[in-house]
């Protein structure tokens, strides 16, 4: 079992130092009054060629729309990470930190939003790898999404206004919806 995952994004040097400590060099970074919205090619990863995601602090998730090679798509519309999410001060250069408390979110817009990597969570607290004040959030949290998700048909934009937030996408997605 692996302690959490943690990524930083430096807006500032156009980076997205992922959960491998590698460099990303990052095509778009947007900061908002609500969050982070990264948008860049993957590399390495054999089934996806490009990641946009919103970083939502106040929620507790990482919004994540994946672009997947012919052949390995995926039935979701939206990959929602469960997540403690410190956003970037101006004044030490904009680098914001996630760090994945296990716990993720499918969503299947107007059908359902599934819970997974239940079994990754459990093993993380029975080896002491999350607190108890780090797996309460991370539970609470993903209520909350799975909650509000239901409430609003499971639409995320649809239960996202209520909160103010209207997240815009790149390329990437705008092809995805054309």
């Amino acid at each position: 079992m692996h302690p959490p995952k943690v990524a930083r994004f430096d807006v500032t040097a156009g980076i997205n130092i992922d959960t491998k400590g590698c460099p990303r060099p990052v095509q778009e970074y947007r900061v908002t009054p609500f969050g982070l919205y990264m948008s860049r090619p993957v590399v390495g990863r054999p089934n996806a060629t490009w990641i946009e995601s919103w970083l939502l602090p106040e929620l507790g998730i990482c919004v994540s729309n994946w672009c997947w090679r012919p052949g390995h798509e995926r039935d979701q519309d939206y990959y929602l990470d469960i997540a403690e999410i410190v956003p970037g001060d101006p004044a030490d250069g904009q680098v914001w930190r996630l760090t994945d408390l296990y716990l993720d979110v499918v969503v299947r817009t107007g059908r359902d939003a599934r819970v997974i990597d239940v079994d990754e969570f459990v093993a993380a607290v029975a080896a002491g790898l999350l607190d108890r004040e780090r797996a309460e959030y991370a539970m609470h949290r993903t209520h909350a999404v799975v909650d509000g998700l239901a409430a609003h048909g499971h639409d995320l934009d649809a239960w996202l206004t209520g909160f103010g937030i209207t997240l815009t996408w790149g390329p990437t997605r705008q092809a995805a919806n054309a």
